[in-house]
């Protein structure tokens, strides 16, 4: 039996800031379930709930050492949902408020990926294959290859390593190579961690890790040119050949609109108008007119740039003014935004509700209860919303862009297939022309319910891209 140990600094339901926490606590059990032996590791964070630390099982502790001194590490186990999870324990490190943004950061994440490493021999599980995901783990692959080669047990393991977003790479000062690395200046110098005069973490993990994925397979080709590249497009283009897109997915158990116990009402494909329903709850919940006929815009979404708002203020008011309409929005994020929507709200009392917060109930009655999803992002390198909306026969609209373009495929009314709409130009005009010939399809009784339809029946659970996973494990265990 294959044994992956999967490693990341977050994961649903100890510890979330985004996407990243929903698929390190999904597809692992989605590849547990075709047959293979994954285990998770992440930090113990001060944060996790009480329920889950009351039942972890203490395994070891230890020492390791940050440069020049040695650190206390501790490790936990705890079986959830059939995958066992490890927990990395150091207080001083792990804590805290927060999970990331301090400025010791690369000493904790650079203490983590070497904690993963050293405590190995201490588990009752030795891996094939170490899948790191994003900066904070990426240097495993670095340590694996640096601290341990000569060991066989090591030398066996391969490494696979995601970038979930290229923006956040994990830069720091180049001082942190003798002083939190312990590391010797010539991975510096020849290249393999420097990055502009600094140390780049994400780097070392395209560098050092045997096969690189993200989370689409068009973002998979964006990321080698120089627009979306974030200044490693030339490494990506060197490292093409061992560089695979497998586009994430979402755990159908939680995002069922059968069985989602936070809906107004549970529906499927074949009582759909259950679905109106749920808007007109909604409706009442957030104190909007009352009308099963009226089309629901909804955003839910981090209220910042990449997420295309700049496109929605520019056509809002205009839509708000001339169509028979409602947007409803969750979400926070940069200030600007914040305020742009509550004004719109003061401004259209009767079509617009601007919730600017999260929460995860009220989350799921937007996606059961509007028309249409917006998404018209600047770069995406998977998304979840539109894969959620798609779940609850919400039909996106969204900008043709990494896993956008590789999950939402343009309604064609002559051939009933499609499940969105998609407009190519990151140009607000465009963007108004796809929403508005959403809004008008959906006057058309046959054939909205067929693009409905088409968005239910779309299978983006994990078990098609676990598959894909499966098969590339093998590939590289083959090399």
């Amino acid at each position: 039996m294959m044994k992956v140990l999967y490693a990341a600094s977050e994961a649903v339901p100890f510890a979330k800031t985004g996407g990243l926490a929903d698929v390190a606590g999904s597809l692992p059990k989605a590849l547990q379930a075709q047959g293979l032996d994954v285990r998770v590791i992440l930090p113990k964070y001060g944060k996790i709930a009480e329920e889950y630390r009351l039942q972890m099982k203490h395994i070891c502790d230890m020492e390791i050492p940050v440069a020049w001194r040695q650190k206390y590490v501790g490790i936990d186990m705890l079986e959830y949902q059939g995958v066992t999870y490890y927990f990395v324990d150091n207080e001083e490190y792990f804590n805290r408020e927060g999970f990331y943004g301090y400025e010791d950061d690369a000493e904790r994440f650079s203490f983590f990926c070497r904690a993963v490493l050293n405590l190995l021999p201490a588990l009752d599980f030795w891996p094939d294959i170490i899948h790191a995901n994003d900066w904070h783990t990426a240097l495993l692959s670095v340590l694996l290859k640096l601290e341990h080669m000569g060991d066989e047990r090591y030398d066996r393991i391969r490494t696979v390593f995601t970038i979930h977003n290229l923006k956040y790479q994990g830069v720091f000062p180049k001082t942190v190579m003798e002083d939190v690395l312990g590391l010797d200046w010539q991975y510096f110098t020849n290249g393999d961690l420097e990055f502009y005069d600094a140390v780049n973490f994400m780097k070392g993990g395209i560098v050092y890790s045997d096969y690189i994925t993200t989370v689409s397979r068009t973002y998979a080709q964006e990321i080698q040119y120089e627009y979306f590249g974030e200044h490693l497009d030339g490494l990506l283009r060197d490292r093409s050949a061992d560089l695979f897109g497998i586009v994430n997915g979402i755990d159908y158990d939680i995002y069922n609109p059968a069985t989602d116990p936070n809906l107004f009402e549970t529906y499927d494909v074949a009582t759909m108008d259950r679905k109106l329903d749920n808007k007109v709850a909604l409706q009442r919940f957030l104190g909007l007119p009352e009308n099963r006929m009226t089309s629901m815009l909804a955003l839910v979404s981090r209220l910042v740039p990449p997420k295309g708002l700049d496109l929605v203020v520019r056509i809002m008011d205009e839509l708000l003014q001339h169509e028979d309409i409602q947007l409803v929005v969750l979400g926070t994020g940069d200030k600007c935004y914040e305020d742009w929507f509550k004004d719109l709200a003061w401004r259209f009392p009767k079509k617009v509700s601007a919730n600017i917060r999260f929460s995860n109930e009220l989350a799921q009655r937007i996606y059961a209860s509007a028309d249409i999803f917006l998404m018209p992002s600047c770069y995406e390198p998977c998304g979840i919303g539109q894969l959620i909306a798609l779940r609850y026969g919400t039909i996106p609209v969204v900008r043709e862009t990494g896993g956008l373009k590789d999950t939402v495929q343009p309604y064609n009314k002559y051939t009933g297939q499609g499940n969105g709409y998609v407009f190519s130009n990151y140009n607000a005009h465009d963007f108004m022309y796809a929403i508005k010939k959403a809004l008008g399809n959906r006057n058309n009784f046959g054939l909205w319910r067929q693009v409905v339809h088409n968005a239910m029946a779309a299978d983006y659970s994990w078990r098609i891209s676990a598959k894909e996973y499966i098969d590339l494990y093998q590939r590289l265990l083959q090399k």
